[in-house]
């Protein structure tokens, strides 16, 4: 690179850190565009809308409480991935919206719950609400190339068979679409429809469309329901969470940069550079998407900038290897960044394949997860393979190409006998397991449930409190829920303010009539409330049993896709194997850390699991990625566990730097963070640790045992 190109590129770096800081601080115009104060946060940091309904008809199954709600939770996301829908007594269903303030406009725009069916001029019903699968406004074009408004209907199977015959039967005559005993749309039949998908056209405003289509989502509810009330409710925590997660992000990433200042010297400053453009490109990219950001996103988010380190780790682990070999620096960073891009590629496609899958597939927070994971996951490999490339060889362009600065002399390593210790391994592992099965039983026998469920997974009792002061959030966690937490034994407890009233929503695990009386009891005594102006329903858990069965899908879905793709790479299913193996040993040593430390499984739960999953894969397929380098260079008479121990032994540097520098962004969020935070990140260590451990000592031991009974399965076969 010349001199003057190699200024440029450096001038290039101080304009985006300085341009994009800026964005992020103040933001651009006067919307103040980019800025971190406009993303969108979450219940527990910003509050939002909180809207209850109740069921029209008298004595609803829980089959069609449990549809309704799943439904309701499809329709609002469109507001927000990580809005809730639970049940609220026998038949009322509450909505909780995040980052919004305005209840009557989302009543207006989600529309009231009632009945919809499609009719015949004859006033035959041919379809219902429930055979409707989806709704929405699509644009497109008319016959003369004029834009149009239409909106777009996917039908149900059973739907799909009805709208065919009935269609068929109607060409050139009208179907009603009823609601509520209302016409809203009276479209005209031009040919049969039997693909399930139909466009209602017309003279539309995008608006109109957008109604129209709205009306008919909230028509397909297999119960009517009514408004009850709606209201405006405060963040569920104080400032405190907030300024303290994101002083605990400052820190932690100072602390990264340091590390791989100290360990990679100057190309450490070039990587160190382009995290903080990662942080600055992440930040905008979530104001821009409208992402709704929550506490453990926030979490997440701190934790992808220690991951991002992981393909800065790997680049300059291959250079320092070259420049060990006396080749120059500019050869070996040639050489590194080459030989780290299919490590990079396929640890970080693998795991964006998850993302895609939990996406499309998943609901709710493993959605909301899934879209911050991918924008991490693209950042990241954009400013290690681009920005890091461009700053150190700037770096090096200026005149900066002292030996010393890129490389500092190691002892070599001489490979150490992983294999020869895999029984001690496995049986650690395996014992790791079983005790979390153990645990469980035991705490399920005990009665307190195999696991610490939350309100999130298991649902609880509600109470809405009317104090005589206007209490900050701060002040209720300080003051009211330790009154609260002493009678229920719950560590657990959900707050929100009502927004505009004196009143407090407190929620606990279900509370039987006794401890109802007791919690009310010390509320009247302590702070003055009127048992009148306490009422409590049990509700049931936010997360519903469809959320839960998608997320199993969208994980064993993931699974697959990460399986074949790690096939199909590697050309070996044992490398596939092994890795999906090595994630399922993960995934249950931390459950296991769960059931013994009784922290709370909740939504957070979710989050963290997946996270793990996706930082697991990355250090396996570094591994594996070194082990599939070897392989064509091995001869004859050379030894297979050899050969295994010393990729294991070479990549031991960039597994023990990555666990570390991840480990450090947690550390200083459970050290800062408030309890809440410090239970999310508490497992994520843990899981840190386990996801080194299983990738070090795991995996290449698995791919060895199967690799060589495979080959001897395959000699007793020859020999017979």
């Amino acid at each position: 690179m010349k001199k003057s190109k190699s200024i440029l590129s450096l001038l290039l770096t101080v304009i985006l850190i300085v341009g994009l800081g800026f964005t992020v601080i103040t933001g651009i115009g006067k919307s103040k565009t980019g800025a971190m104060k406009n993303i969108k946060l979450g219940l527990d940091l910003a509050g939002g809308v909180s809207i209850t309904y109740q069921v029209k008809d008298k004595n609803p199954t829980k089959e069609e409480m449990s549809d309704t709600i799943y439904k309701l939770q499809k329709r609002v996301e469109q507001y927000s991935t990580e809005a809730s829908v639970y049940q609220e007594g026998d038949d009322r269903i509450n909505i909780e919206i995040p980052g919004v303030t305005d209840a009557n406009k989302i009543l207006d725009e989600l529309g009231k719950p009632g009945s919809l069916s499609f009719q015949t001029a004859d006033g035959e019903t041919v379809l219902t609400g429930t055979d409707v699968k989806s709704a929405s406004a699509k644009s497109g074009q008319d016959d003369m190339g004029n834009k149009e408004y239409s909106v777009e209907l996917n039908l149900t199977k059973s739907g799909t068979k009805k709208f065919a015959t009935a269609t068929q039967n109607n060409i050139g005559k009208q179907i009603a679409i009823i609601y509520d005993g209302e016409t809203i749309s009276s479209p005209v039949v031009r040919s049969a429809i039997t693909g399930g998908q139909a466009y209602i056209t017309g003279d539309f405003t995008y608006e109109e469309a957008d109604n129209l289509a709205s009306t008919i989502r909230i028509g397909g509810l297999k119960l009517e329901l009514e408004e009850l009330r709606s209201n405006v409710v405060g963040a569920q925590l104080g400032e405190q969470a907030l300024s303290t997660s994101l002083k605990a992000g400052v820190i932690g990433l100072i602390l990264v940069f340091l590390f791989m200042i100290l360990v990679y010297r100057l190309p450490g400053l070039a990587s160190s550079l382009a995290l903080l453009i990662y942080t600055e490109i992440v930040l905008v990219i979530l104001n821009a998407f409208d992402v709704t950001l929550t506490l453990p996103g926030i979490a997440g988010i701190i934790l992808s900038i220690g991951m991002a380190v992981d393909a800065n780790v790997i680049i300059f682990a291959r250079v320092r290897e070259e420049m060990a070999k006396g080749k120059t620096v500019k050869s070996s960073l040639k050489a590194g960044f080459q030989k780290a891009m299919s490590a990079i590629v396929d640890g970080n496609v693998t795991t964006l394949i998850a993302a895609a899958v939990l996406w499309f597939k998943g609901s709710g927070t493993v959605k909301g997860f899934a879209q911050t994971l991918a924008i991490g996951i693209v950042v990241s490999m954009f400013t290690a393979l681009v920005i890091t490339r461009m700053i150190v060889y700037a770096f090096y362009g200026i005149g900066i190409r002292k030996e010393s600065l890129y490389y500092h002399q190691m002892k070599e390593r001489k490979p150490v006998n992983f294999l020869g210790k895999k029984k001690i391994f496995f049986s650690v592992s395996i014992a790791l397991i079983l005790a979390g099965f153990v645990i469980m039983g035991v705490n399920s026998a005990k009665g307190n449930g195999a696991l610490a469920y939350s309100l999130d997974f298991q649902g609880g009792t509600s109470m809405n409190v009317k104090f005589d002061k206007d209490y900050s959030i701060d002040e209720i966690d300080e003051e009211i829920v330790p009154v609260v937490e002493k009678i229920t034994g719950d560590h657990n407890i959900q707050t929100q303010k009502v927004s505009g009233t004196k009143q407090v929503i407190i929620k606990t695990k279900t509370l039987s009539l006794a401890k109802r009386e007791q919690v009310n009891k010390a509320l009247k005594t302590t702070f003055g409330v009127k048992e009148s102006d306490i009422t409590a329903e049990n509700i049931s858990s936010t997360i519903s049993g469809e959320m839960r069965r998608d997320a199993v899908i969208a994980v064993i879905v993931a699974t697959i896709f990460m399986l074949l793709y790690i096939w199909f790479r590697f050309k070996d299913v044992r490398f596939a194997t092994s890795a999906v193996a090595a994630l399922l040993h993960d995934v249950l040593v931390v459950l296991a850390f769960y059931a013994a430390s009784r922290i709370s499984v909740g939504t957070t739960f979710i989050a963290c699991m997946l996270t793990i999953v996706g930082y697991s894969i990355n250090a396996t397929i570094v591994i594996f990625d070194r082990i599939r380098e070897e392989l064509p260079l091995m001869k004859k008479n050379d030894d297979l566990a050899e050969v295994v121990n010393k990729c294991i032994t070479q990549t031991l540097t960039r597994s023990i730097y990555t666990s570390l520098t991840t480990f450090i962004m947690v550390f200083v969020l459970f050290i800062m963070g408030v309890s809440s935070i410090r239970e999310f990140a508490a497992p994520l260590m843990a899981g840190i640790i386990c996801g080194g451990y299983s990738s070090v000592c795991i995996t290449g031991a698995l791919w060895y045992v199967m690799k060589t009974k495979a080959s001897k399965k395959a000699t007793n076969k020859k020999k017979k």
